[in-house]
């Protein structure tokens, strides 16, 4: 059996007009269930444990609604302290998004050295629209960056501009931007359709649509390797 940790903000607010934030809760949904249904077991860990926040359930939604009436769920509501957690133990990782990650994510030591661990051990890392943040400023064991000539994708700023998320008030900053800036090979589709990339073990997908493709791409993986 597999085993892969979905990694999750603990952070509820974002930009200085301290907007709800946390975890975009389709980008949980979606993925768990394509995870499970391959026969892998799906644990969660938070920066700070416990019951992370999310933002955007919609109960119309039937993987959704279907998700937030699971065990999983449940479990995601007793979510490890990152701090705690063994990686060794996964056979890979995966990054939701949602804006709060934008915060906890973007320096976070921890996660920094456990991307780069997991990376040089040529294990699966998978991140969806905001999740690509846990990506910047990753140094490698070489002391170069981990983004550094990588096809990689997120939401765009074209994205942001139609979601109203203005930059300040809502986002820290363009994501889009930021992994061109750390030497990223940037690509991307039309706002909100599906779209995912991966060069290598590290698997990106644009936005809400393109969470199940990430899990879907990074199965693949995992199974051929």
């Amino acid at each position: 059996m597999k085993h892969i940790l979905f990694i999750v903000t603990s952070t509820d607010i974002t930009g200085t007009g301290k907007h709800p934030a946390g975890y975009e809760f389709s980008e949980i949904a979606d993925p768990y269930f394509e995870f499970i249904n391959d026969g892998y077991t799906v644990d969660f860990a938070s920066i700070l444990g416990g019951t992370p926040p999310f933002v955007d359930y919609n109960s119309s939604q039937k993987i959704s609604k279907k998700f937030k009436e699971s065990n999983g769920f449940k479990r995601l509501n007793f979510s490890h302290k990152l701090v705690n957690v063994d990686i060794d133990a996964y056979d890979a990782i995966f990054f939701p998004g949602g804006l709060g990650l934008m915060t906890d994510m973007l320096n976070n030591p921890l996660v920094k050295k456990i991307i780069k661990n997991v990376y040089e051990n040529g294990k699966v890392i998978g991140a969806v629209c905001h999740g690509p943040t846990a990506l910047l400023n990753v140094k490698l064991s070489d002391g170069s960056n981990l983004l550094e000539g990588k096809k990689i994708n997120s939401f765009t700023k074209k994205e942001e501009e139609e979601d109203k998320h203005l930059l300040g008030d809502v986002i820290p900053f363009m994501l889009d931007e930021e992994l061109i800036k750390q030497g990223a090979i940037f690509s991307y589709t039309e706002p909100f359709k599906p779209f995912v990339i991966n060069d290598g073990n590290l698997v990106t997908g644009q936005n809400p649509a393109s969470a199940s493709g990430v899990a879907l791409k990074m199965i693949n993986i995992i199974t051929y390797n």
